[in-house]
């Protein structure tokens, strides 16, 4: 997190990875408002209907206030428009509504539908996963819609071990990706 209490922003050869701003509310609403992306949200899919819909969720990111966790805008070099979203945060437990944080952390990202296909989500996801480790993770997971294959593909190219299915986030059943960081070599 920067002084001002917005997300880091990073950059990678290809990306500039920033905070969502309220001024994003058209590409925001161009993203989530697809069924090709909220198909694979949550237990309960929906795509956004309203632009005010978006404002709401962008004034909530803009809220958001921890020093690791973050969803971060994907936006090409050379544009201005984000094309994405990038994500670390606790994994919610499966249970009653509302959900609780299981202690465990996860990655994930959510791209245009023009934009997939070209390593974005990989590139992005990358980057955010050093800004865990920096930020002392030993584990980072993924879950992803059972039938999410492009996902699930991104999750092999990161290094992620298949886990397998499970129904332990969400209240709904994924399919699960991990990672774990070596820990440094002790000094003697």
């Amino acid at each position: 997190m920067n002084k001002n209490g917005a997300v880091q922003t990073f950059t990678t050869h290809r990306l500039d990875l920033r905070g969502w701003r309220t001024s994003d509310v058209t590409a925001h609403f161009d993203i989530y408002s697809r069924w090709e992306v909220a198909q694979f949200l949550g237990a309960r899919p929906r795509a956004l209907e309203s632009p005010d819909e978006s404002r709401g969720a962008l004034e909530r990111l803009s809220s958001l206030n921890h020093p690791l966790y973050g969803v971060w805008a994907i936006v090409p070099h050379g544009l201005a428009t984000p094309v994405g979203s990038v994500l670390l945060k606790e994994l919610p437990a499966s249970g009653p509504e509302p959900l609780q944080p299981s202690g465990e952390v996860e990655i994930g990202w959510h791209l245009h539908p023009d934009a997939q296909g070209q390593g974005y989500a990989t590139e992005a996801a990358a980057r955010i996963m050093e800004h865990g480790w920096a930020g002392g993770l030993a584990e980072i997971l993924a879950v992803t819609h059972l039938g999410n294959t492009a996902s699930q593909a991104v999750c092999r190219r990161l290094g992620m071990e298949h886990r397998g299915a499970t129904g332990r986030y969400y209240n709904v059943d994924c399919e699960l990706y991990g990672i774990t960081r070596e820990p440094p070599p002790s000094r003697r």
